[in-house]
């Protein structure tokens, strides 16, 4: 059997994020001990807006000047920055096809506090996997493991300053595309909000 290709964990995660699981039949295991870089979509998320992308970013508690693995980093609730992404999200999406088939049970990832955005993550994203009828036994890594190969490596290879398809998608409507045009790669809940149980279809 192929060796399973290494990903990271993202808030939310892009478009590309799940084209790039599919081209590997979602046989893949998720990365938990690497040292959490900053500025990436592990805590940061684009959605469309009637101006353009728009950037969610979920603040995470200063450590010490020490590395932190990711699996350790806590999240910070020093302002209400779940009200902040819901009301966006409401904001944006309220007018999609699927906004409200799917509004109840991502609900209460912003009213649910998390510890730990490891585990905020990971409950996000088994969520997305399911509505996306994507069922997968997730594994993770035991140890960090510098090497191992480009070809299997995720873990640098989706930038949030410079978001690359690395497996594109097909385009799909978006709500404000007659405003915008078409803007690749946004989190996959702007595919699932405008397409719903077809959007499984578009990787």
């Amino acid at each position: 059997m192929q060796s399973p290709a290494t990903f990271p964990l993202f808030y939310l995660p892009p478009v590309g994020y799940f084209s790039a699981l599919n081209a590997h039949d979602f046989n893949f295991i998720i990365e938990r001990f690497e040292h959490f870089p900053k500025q990436t979509y592990r805590n940061r998320a684009k959605i469309a807006s009637p101006n353009g992308s728009l950037d969610l970013y979920v603040p995470v508690v200063k450590g010490s000047k020490v590395h932190t693995v990711y699996k350790d980093v806590k999240i910070s609730y020093d302002f209400k920055w779940q009200r902040l992404h819901w009301l966006s999200l409401q904001t944006s999406y309220r007018n999609s096809a699927y906004f409200e088939y799917y509004e109840d049970e991502l609900s209460r990832f912003y009213t649910q506090k998390f510890d730990f955005l490891f585990d905020y993550n990971l409950e996000i994203f088994e969520w997305i996997l399911q509505k996306l009828k994507k069922p997968a036994e997730l594994s993770f890594t035991e140890e960090y493991i510098k090497n191992i190969g480009a070809e299997l490596d995720y873990r640098d290879r989706l930038s949030f300053k410079n978001p690359s398809q690395v497996h594109p998608a097909k385009p799909y409507f978006q709500v404000f595309e007659d405003r915008t045009g078409f803007i690749e790669n946004l989190s996959v809940v702007d595919l699932l909000f405008s397409q719903g149980p077809q959007a499984k279809l578009f990787f």
